[in-house]
């Protein structure tokens, strides 16, 4: 219908072209016929580049959607893959989360063993002969990432080596601080094991760690004693100092690495506690001291007098160097005397000699009877500081009391250790003056006697 129209408005304009040129039927119908010609191809080349077009768009279709198919399937894959994947990462973060743990537990145990293992060198005496473990072992005990093998060795390495080394007794040569802490450098260093170090002279050392030494260089150091213990122990050292490699000699072990030792030599030595007794005690010693000297000078004076005694009594004659030979004067100078006044006269001589005997032995007695006073006294004295340091400082603090705690005791020991000998000094003393003294009363009777008989 569409082309009837068109057909016929061709005619139309066609008709008056014709008319406006004054065209024939025949050539009009030839213009027509050929337009319609012209016309119909042209549609047959559109139709056919349609039905090309259509075609194309099909094909590119088809290829979408076999494309579409392909990405589809492609989309099951990846998603059956990444499921797959979900778990199997979920099954290694599981076994991670699990090895993980183990090796926590592992590094947390590893710093600990460091930790101890450092302060226990810093501790020992072996780090002033193998120095430069500190570090290692600080590293190793602060790092927050796992240890490998090589740190994991080391450590064990150093553990070995800190058990082996002290069962050893180990000569070196070291840096030392002396008694007036100044440093001696290349000291000749005898260790045995932990326990103990002595220098070549048998000196005992101790070891002070780099926060005891205060040094601040972040090492510790060997120091000399400033007080030796007693002369056995320091014997003991010396010896064993100088004991020959191979051979077996005796040493003073201290197995609480030092603490007893601190202890030995902070124990006072006798003149310490004579100390503590102040004037008390002095005055005690003192009073000891004169009354040993007396009861010695008297013994000897006894003993001799006693020998010349017993030598008189063997002899007839009478000689003026002993007691017995000047009383038997008395007789032999005057034997006519009647017996009255012999009698007076040989009590007058023995009063005589008996004076020197027993002469210094009243000073004894004197002091054997006051030195327990004097102990009691100083007790008192210091029962009083003691109270009197309980009011200001209180009872927190044990060594304020303990001054005259021991001025208390050190007197009264002194009282008791001179008053003890000085009684027995004074019980032989007087005993032999009594002897000496009987036997010239003896014989002065046996003159008297041999007079009356006449």
């Amino acid at each position: 219908m569409r082309k009837l129209t068109t057909l016929l408005l061709a005619l139309c304009f066609s008709a008056t072209a014709v008319q406006a040129q004054d065209m024939s039927l025949d050539q009009l119908l030839n213009v027509v016929k050929k337009a319609a010609t012209e016309s119909s191809a042209a549609n047959k080349k559109r139709e056919a580049e349609f039905k090309s077009k259509r075609d194309q768009q099909r094909r590119l279709l088809s290829e979408a959607r076999a494309q579409l198919a392909a990405l589809e399937r492609r989309t099951e894959e990846l998603k059956l893959a990444y499921d797959n994947n979900e778990k199997t990462l979920a099954e290694l973060e599981t076994t991670l989360a699990e090895r993980s743990g183990n090796l926590g537990e592992m590094q947390g145990t590893v710093k600990v063993l460091a930790g101890d293992l450092r302060s226990a060198l810093e501790e020992s005496m072996t780090s002033a002969e193998l120095p430069g473990r500190i570090e290692f072992l600080t590293q190793l005990a602060s790092q927050t990432k796992l240890p490998n093998i090589q740190e994991l060795r080391q450590l064990w390495l150093e553990m070995q080596t800190e058990i082996v080394e002290e069962g050893k007794i180990s000569r070196f040569t070291a840096d030392i601080r002396d008694e007036r802490g100044e440093i001696e450098s290349n000291v000749e260093v005898t260790r045995v094991g932990t326990f103990n170090a002595f220098d070549s002279n048998g000196k005992f050392l101790i070891w002070k760690s780099a926060a005891d030494a205060g040094t601040g260089t972040g090492k510790g150091e060997l120091m000399r004693l400033s007080k030796q213990p007693a002369a056995q122990y320091a014997g003991l050292a010396k010896s064993f100092v100088n004991t020959p490699a191979g051979q077996l000699g005796e040493v003073p072990m201290d197995y609480t690495r030092g603490t007893i030792l601190q202890l030995v030599i902070q124990t006072p030595s006798w003149q310490d506690k004579v100390k503590q007794g102040e004037e008390v005690g002095y005055t005690i010693l003192i009073m000891g001291g004169i009354g040993l000297v007396i009861a010695i000078i008297k013994f000897f004076m006894l003993l001799g007098s006693g020998s010349k005694i017993k030598s008189q009594l063997k002899k007839k004659q009478p000689s003026q160097n002993n007691a017995l030979g000047r009383i038997m004067s008395v007789y032999t100078e005057s034997p006519d005397t009647d017996i009255e006044t012999m009698e007076l006269k040989l009590d007058e001589a023995i009063l005589r000699e008996t004076g020197p005997l027993e002469s210094g032995l009243s000073i004894i007695k004197v002091f054997y009877v006051i030195a327990p006073l004097m102990g009691l006294l100083g007790t008192v004295v210091g029962m009083i500081q003691t109270f009197q340091m309980i009011t200001l400082m209180g009872t927190g603090d044990p060594k304020s009391m303990a001054g005259g705690i021991s001025m208390a005791l050190v007197t009264t020991v002194l009282g008791l250790v001179v008053a003890i000998p000085l009684t027995v000094l004074h019980s032989i003393l007087q005993s032999m003056a009594r002897k000496q003294t009987q036997i010239l009363e003896e014989q002065s009777a046996g003159i008297v006697a041999r007079m009356a008989e006449k």
